[in-house]
């Protein structure tokens, strides 16, 4: 059944004000309404209601394979997006690219690994303002290379990349890592173009958190050995007094069973998208990006978010004057609204259910700090 795009608004019901959904998606009505339900059946002992809910984590793998254009068996549910790089990285061998400028999660696994085990090189990309560019993966491939492990959403500016171009640049040979947190189920994205797609639930899909996941490709799976997996990454069930090797799904980049409620949050939240349908979720969300941005250049406040909108996601990268972001950042919280300071920049981050009381909230704190700063 389908929804219509105001009555996925209408599961947003946060305060007036918020604009923090790179940071944390508050839960939707939806999903804090079907968890209570599965509570319940856990509290019970019966056998039959158990089973129902443990039947969420093949649910919210299947809804998660549809939205990726992939296969179910492909998919994994992991604890955090984290989990999923993890798996990813420390299975490689070869050199790596990534910008060390990327969210903290794509070089802490590389240096991690690399000092774990040493099968991995870690080769920094350094383009302009850390965004990783074809050009700048173009001109660091070698013959070395094995990957290039990349957001697809940079946490601190919004600018989004092209997956297509980057798998052009780096080649057909070489995986296509991608970290999706900042834009799985809110933007489109050709995610057949990569070989790993890791992400979680806690933020644009206001799911809460533990409902991370990743995607593994028949090539990857060819390529990353599965060094992280436990006893549930093996076929048929668990296994006594022995050990199977892993298993030749993805099932291998496991290390024990789901969390069931967590996997029931993220099905309730990944079928309200379906639901609606990513497109339309985009095209709202760009609109509700624009007006963020013709907000602050209404006050002569410098955005760093890319001006073209196939660029952006939800992200809007406030970038002040250095000794401007403390003042408008008492502007912003002074006025009631919510968003956090990232490297000199304010990041603002509505969603499609922000409603005209938040954005009028911004538009006062931008004009009070303009007021004061002139």
């Amino acid at each position: 059944m389908s929804t219509t795009l105001e009555e996925y608004r209408a599961t947003f019901q946060g305060e007036p004000g918020y604009l923090n959904w790179a940071a944390f998606g508050p839960l939707s009505s939806s999903v804090r309404d079907e968890v209570v339900a599965d509570l319940e059946l856990l509290g019970t002992g019966r056998a039959t209601s158990i089973a129902h809910v443990d039947e969420r984590v093949a649910e919210a793998r299947t809804l998660l394979a549809d939205l990726l254009g992939a296969s179910a068996e492909d998919v994994t549910l992991q604890p955090s997006t984290s989990h999923g790089l993890l798996h990813a990285v420390y299975g490689l061998e070869g050199g790596v690219l990534a910008s060390p400028a990327d969210f903290p999660a794509i070089p802490t696994a590389l240096v991690r690994a690399a000092d774990a085990f040493g099968r991995i090189s870690p080769r920094w990309l350094r383009p302009e303002h850390g965004i990783v560019t074809p050009q700048s993966v173009a001109d660091a491939v070698d013959d070395d290379t094995a990957a290039l492990v990349v957001s697809l959403v940079d946490f601190r500016t919004g600018h989004r990349v092209d997956l297509a171009e980057l798998r052009e640049a780096l080649g057909p040979d070489r995986l296509l890592i991608v970290d999706a947190m900042q834009g799985f189920g809110v933007v489109q994205a050709d995610w057949a173009s990569a070989d790993v797609v890791c992400g979680n639930g806690y933020k644009w899909l206001r799911a809460g958190r533990g409902t991370g996941f990743a995607w593994f490709s028949a090539r990857a799976r060819s390529r990353i050995a599965p060094v992280l997996s436990g006893f549930a990454g093996v076929e048929g069930g668990l296994a006594l007094d022995e050990v199977p090797a892993p298993a030749a799904s993805a099932q291998a980049y496991t290390v024990t069973g789901s969390d069931v409620l967590a996997a029931a949050r993220l099905a309730v939240a990944l079928a309200e998208v379906s639901s609606v349908g990513v497109a339309a979720i985009s095209a709202a969300l760009a609109e509700r990006v624009e007006r963020v941005v013709e907000i602050a250049q209404r006050h002569d406040i410098p955005v760093a978010t890319p001006e073209d909108p196939a660029r952006r996601a939800g992200i809007v990268a406030l970038a002040p004057r250095p000794q401007d972001v403390a003042p408008l950042g008492a502007a912003l919280a002074n006025r009631g609204v919510v968003a956090t300071a990232r490297g000199g920049l304010l990041r603002i981050a509505p969603h499609v259910g922000t409603d005209e009381a938040t954005l009028a909230m911004l538009d006062e704190a931008c004009a009070a700090f303009a007021q004061q700063r002139a």
